[in-house]
């Protein structure tokens, strides 16, 4: 059966856990790659934390502060997880009074009014650094210390909503019918770009922000993972090159064995 649930979608990554599911290419060079076993002990440690740290479930909003990255598909999924809610905003320094908890990777832009989860993104980073803020919660070297797998995450209300962007709300019902708008074939190896120059589907997503490129990665990614397949995700500096470079965009295809494109909507 195909997935209904982010419950289902990574249960079904353990069928083949060493299987490469995200492969992640940052400005620079910097690749990381997950397989299905290593993105699901991502996420359950990160639900963990969510569920422990701040009651994460259904109703709790999660202000996702973060570029299109490996990381941020990881505190998305852990969000969707255990019931709550991710929230996309344009202007993300100014949360509304209804976000229980802010996941940034510059918690310098935000006061105190809301708990602040200071997320760094080079991989081998280790801890956030100097420029934590006072009373933020540094989540790499958090996250290392919870459990592996999921301790207990609250029940997943359908009804609760799953995504806030730009006003829009879906549901945790709709959400795996909401990634299904973005057309890609069952168990494809799919780029996804995330520049507005990229071929990213954007769906029902509006341009004019970084929120959007956000969105469109989660939409994207979670496409792919939910119909079996596995994401080649490029930063939207690499986008851009690959956009104006066919060659280096064919070597990459090659190199990562890549099958489809991301298509635009």
């Amino acid at each position: 059966m195909p997935p209904s649930t982010i419950s289902d979608v990574l249960a079904a990554l353990q069928r083949e856990p060493g299987k490469p599911r995200l492969t992640w290419y940052g400005d620079g060079g910097e690749r990381i790659e997950l397989s299905g076993a290593v993105l699901e002990n991502w996420v359950s440690k990160t639900a963990n934390l969510l569920v422990e740290e701040f009651d994460a479930a259904p109703g709790v909003r999660v202000l996702v502060d973060l570029p299109p990255h490996w990381r941020t598909i990881v505190w998305a999924f852990a969000t969707w997880r255990v019931g709550a809610c991710v929230v996309l905003a344009a202007d993300p320094s100014a949360p509304s009074s209804d976000v229980d908890v802010v996941v940034t990777d510059r918690p310098d832009q935000f006061g105190r009014s809301v708990p602040v989860v200071a997320v760094t993104l080079p991989a081998l980073a280790r801890t956030f650094g100097a420029g934590l803020p006072a009373g933020a919660i540094d989540a790499a070297a958090a996250v290392m210390t919870y459990g592996d797998v999921i301790g207990w995450a609250p029940p997943v209300d359908p009804a609760a909503p799953a995504l806030v962007r730009a006003g829009a709300a879906v549901t945790h019902a709709q959400l795996i019918a909401w990634a299904d708008e973005v057309t890609i074939p069952a168990g494809a190896r799919t780029l996804v770009p995330t520049s507005a120059n990229g071929s990213v589907a954007a769906g029902s997503v509006a341009e004019g922000s970084a929120a959007d490129g956000t969105a469109r990665a989660l939409h994207a990614v979670l496409s792919g993972l939910s119909s079996g397949g596995s994401i080649v995700l490029v930063d939207p500096a690499t986008s851009d090159a690959l956009a104006s470079d066919t060659p280096r965009r064919d070597r990459l295809v090659a190199t990562e064995r890549i099958t489809a494109t991301s298509p635009v909507r």
